[in-house]
């Protein structure tokens, strides 16, 4: 396949790389001399210039592209070239900084094939690190609004319990059950919390400690099952 990246930063170059090692055509934007030395030292096709402008962008030749990523640091540069490649038939992948609001999330999020946030990618990951291995952020769906994936441990409070009697906090459900190493399923009222047993629950980040001490535990005893006896 044939890509075309707009932006050889941090994020744009190392996406080029990934694309590149996998066996895929890549052609690079940009219009900063350092950042177009180092590309080109590595091997990439550049193109320098504005990647924000039709002319420099026909030069990319992207009727024959499959895909074009916007991912230099500039939000309006990424959305015009996203516009231009979609004019051409594209597939389009906006970058967007987590500096921006929400709405404007949302508003170019139409626009647009797919949008992504590696500032917030990365965050989880640090994140992931930080929590250890009871408790793993698997998406962050809002700036409120977080994914986990959590894993009962001998100080669950809910141990023995069924999921019809884990009651976790408002603003929080249960999407998928796993036990132990077996695949995920939709949750099973009637199945037993054990240790190793897996949950995806989707909650507001105000509650999400409550949801790690309801269903983890806590080793210095703090935790408690709500509506446990």
């Amino acid at each position: 396949m044939r890509f075309v990246i707009v932006g050889a930063g941090r994020v744009g170059l190392r996406t080029a790389r990934v694309l590149q090692e996998s066996g895929h055509e890549v052609v690079v934007v940009e219009s900063d001399p350092t950042s177009v030395d180092r590309a080109r030292k590595e091997g990439f096709d550049v193109i320098e210039g504005d990647g924000s402008t039709e002319e420099v962008l026909a030069k990319a030749d992207l009727t024959t592209a499959d895909a074009l990523g916007a991912l230099s640091g500039d939000l309006n540069d990424n959305f015009i070239a996203c516009m231009i490649a979609k004019h051409h038939g594209c597939r389009t992948v906006l970058r967007i900084n987590e500096d921006y609001r929400e709405d404007i999330y949302r508003k170019y999020a139409s626009e647009v094939d797919e949008v992504i946030y590696p500032e917030r990618l990365g965050a989880i990951a640090a994140k992931n690190a930080l929590l250890g291995g009871s408790i793993r952020a698997v998406a962050d769906i809002a700036r409120n609004l977080q994914m986990v994936e959590l894993t009962v441990t001998g100080d669950s409070p809910m141990q023995g319990y069924t999921l019809s009697e884990l009651e976790l906090p408002a603003k929080s459900r249960v999407l998928a059950f796993g036990k132990q190493d077996d695949a995920y399923g939709l949750p099973d009222a009637d199945a037993s919390l054990e240790a190793g047993d897996r949950l995806v629950v989707l909650a507001d980040f105000g509650v999400l400690d409550d949801v790690r001490r309801i269903v983890v535990g806590d080793s210095q005893g703090r935790a408690t099952a709500a509506g446990g006896v």
